[in-house]
C-alpha cells in the first residue's frame, strides 16, 4: 500500500501500525544493530511510485524502516512523504543485476543501487532477509 505520510494523520498511522506493526522499542532497536537502512539511491520503479518521482529534480532516494512484521520504504517527492508499506508475507526481495536488489509488493516494485564496494547496502538486505525468514510460517518439507 502506497500511502501519503507527510502530515500526522491517526488514521494512517493505525494503517500502517496494523500491516507491519508497531515500531520496535529503544532496547529492540539496540539489540538488533539499528532497523534503518543507508540511504538507497533508487534506479527503477513500478509506474505508480515513477510517476511520484518525476516530479521534481532531485535525485531519487529512499530509505527501509525495519517492523516486526514488514518494512516501510520511504521516499520523498516535492515536499510531500510517501511510504511505501509492505509486510513480509508480500515481500519479495530480489538480487537481479549484479548491483541492484528489486524489492516488490504486489504491482509496486522499487530497484536500489547496491555498488559492490557499499557493504552496509548488503548487509542490511541480508539483515532484512534473516528477519522475513524468522517471522515466515515453517514450510512443509521442513515439518
Amino acid at each position: 500500500m502506497l500511502l501519503n505520510v507527510s502530515y500526522n494523520n491517526k488514521e494512517i498511522t493505525q494503517k500502517i501500525d496494523s500491516e507491519v506493526g508497531k515500531p520496535y522499542s529503544l532496547k529492540e532497536r539496540i539489540q538488533l544493530g539499528g532497523i534503518g537502512s543507508p540511504r538507497l539511491v533508487i534506479t527503477e520503479t513500478s509506474i505508480q511510485i515513477y510517476n511520484l518521482l518525476i516530479l521534481d529534480n532531485n535525485r531519487n532516494v529512499c530509505n527501509i524502516e525495519m517492523r516486526p512484521e514488514g518494512i516501510i520504504v520511504g521516499f520523498r517527492s516535492l515536499l510531500e512523504s510517501y511510504a511505501l508499506i509492505i509486510p513480509y508475507y508480500k515481500l519479495s526481495l530480489y538480487k537481479g543485476k549484479a548491483e541492484e536488489y528489486s524489492i516488490h509488493r504486489d504491482n509496486y516494485f522499487i530497484k536500489i543501487e547496491a555498488k559492490a564496494k557499499d557493504k552496509s547496502v548488503h548487509r542490511f538486505m541480508n539483515k532484512l532477509l534473516e528477519a522475513k525468514a524468522q517471522v515466515s510460517p515453517p514450510r512443509i518439507e521442513d515439518l
